[in-house]
């Protein structure tokens, strides 16, 4: 049996033929270090302007391990390349569940990193 390990930090909810399968947060979060860059200008239209965000490495991912899968934010799941690592599915056509304010409710599949 794969064991499902959630790496953000709320609760990532699968809806499956009807049902729902969640997978509450694990207490740790994978995220990328950043860093930031210094601006190439103070101000532009009189408003101050902050440097771009670099990111450099993700963080508090734990190393493959058998029989494990992580789940990972998008951002995250983007800067990886692995097969044990996974993001919730919320693009424009992966058919994403939302509420009447737009919010994910649920997700209808997850998205390799691979």
């Amino acid at each position: 049996m794969t064991e499902v390990i959630n790496l953000t930090p709320h609760a990532i909810v699968v809806r499956v033929d009807g049902g729902d399968i969640t997978f509450p947060p694990s207490g740790k979060v994978a995220r990328i270090k950043e860093k930031n860059v210094p601006p190439t200008r103070s101000q532009i239209f009189g408003f101050p302007v902050a440097g771009k965000t670099a990111f450099e490495a993700v963080v508090d991912l734990p190393e493959p391990e058998e029989g494990k899968i992580f789940i990972v934010s998008g951002m995250v799941a983007a800067q990886v390349n692995r097969a044990d690592v996974f993001s919730p599915a919320t693009g424009p056509e992966d058919g994403a569940i939302r509420n009447e304010k737009g919010h994910i409710v649920a997700v209808t599949k997850l998205k390799e990193t691979v």
